[in-house]
């Protein structure tokens, strides 16, 4: 390699030491960044424990290589795969998905360029604009921009889209846009390719939905965990909701057989109360005592009051009056077990 430049060699060597030297080594197109926003793209890497090193995609190639033969990582080499464009080594301690959203959350606004894509629709909003009555406001007119002269000053009537995502920027309307402050590109570090632990990530699978994972896993937790209780598998997170859904069961299971004990006396008499005053309802006047026609006068009066309500717009207050008029009910029916029997 005598004919190779020594600064070549060089570089290569950095590169490769540099690649040696962090576990999570992407490869990013720094070609769409203008000097002053790639330089505080710099700054920004090196605070979140980074490097980036921009080079020939030749010598990046070559430090690929040498770097992945001193480690033993032959799958690093893959990473060579993914060099294009203007090609930079950016080295980190962030995992992969952590990076692309670094990288996506400080993309900068840039200003229309003719034959640049839209990443997305481009909408001139309405409203008065800082431009003076011109050449322009008959060549926004002629694009399908609702334009006007009001006080001096030109005004766009409503939100307009000029442009479809994916569609080409025309000289035209690049100029309109500019005149109008408006930036509807971006610019940013463009991720081509990252390696970590012998996996290389690309952006589609790394441009994932925070939002939507979130709810993927609580709902994955909360299957899991009705799973668990469902078949009694204790756990330090059900262990609770087993015991309470052993205890509700073992309780209905002594209702429904009438075994008296302190958590179950309560609505073993209720049901029973409610059977008797069943029945009551059925039998002649003349046979109930006057406690039995107390109960089931303030029973009809209790089912009355409910039924009167309006259902679908209950208010909390009305709720807690239902509740405790419940209550007292339940309560007037235990009170007059012994009547009932005596």
């Amino acid at each position: 390699m005598a004919h190779v430049a020594e600064w070549k060699k060089k570089e290569v060597e950095e590169l490769a030491n540099l690649i040696k030297s962090y576990p999570v080594i992407a490869l990013v197109d720094v070609s769409s960044m203008p000097a002053y926003p790639l330089s505080q793209m710099r700054r920004l890497i090196r605070e979140n424990k980074g490097l980036l090193r921009v080079s020939k995609n030749t010598l990046i190639e070559l430090a690929i290589k040498k770097a992945a033969q001193e480690l033993g990582k032959p799958e690093l080499e893959k990473l060579i795969n993914y060099i294009e464009g203007g090609a930079g080594i950016l080295v980190t301690e962030m995992n992969p998905f952590k990076l692309y959203k670094f990288l996506q959350q400080n993309r900068q606004p840039a200003p229309a360029k003719p034959g640049a894509v839209a990443p997305k629709d481009i909408v001139i909003p309405a409203g008065p604009t800082p431009l003076s009555p011109g050449p322009l406001v008959g060549q926004m007119q002629a694009m399908g921009i609702p334009a006007r002269i009001e006080r001096g000053k030109v005004t766009i009537q409503k939100d307009t889209v000029v442009l479809k995502a994916g569609e080409v920027i025309t000289p035209e309307l690049a100029n309109i846009l500019n005149a109008l402050g408006i930036e509807p590109l971006e610019v940013g570090l463009d991720l081509l390719a990252v390696y970590e632990d012998g996996i290389v990530y690309t952006p589609d699978v790394l441009a994932i939905d925070e939002e939507e994972y979130i709810n993927m896993l609580q709902q994955a937790y909360m299957h899991a965990f009705n799973l668990s209780v469902n078949v009694a598998y204790p756990t330090k997170q059900t262990i609770d909701a087993i015991i309470q859904k052993a205890f509700l069961n073992a309780k209905a299971v002594a209702v429904e057989a009438g075994y008296i004990t302190k958590e179950t006396a309560e609505e073993i008499f209720g049901r029973a109360i409610r059977a008797v005053l069943l029945i009551a309802q059925n039998l002649p006047e003349d046979l109930l005592d006057e406690r039995t026609k107390e109960l089931l006068n303030a029973q009809a009066q209790a089912a009355a009051a409910v039924a009167a309500r309006p259902q679908p717009e209950e208010k909390k207050e009305e709720k807690v009056e239902e509740e405790k008029e419940e209550e007292a009910s339940e309560e007037e029916a235990l009170a007059g077990l012994s009547a009932l029997f005596g």
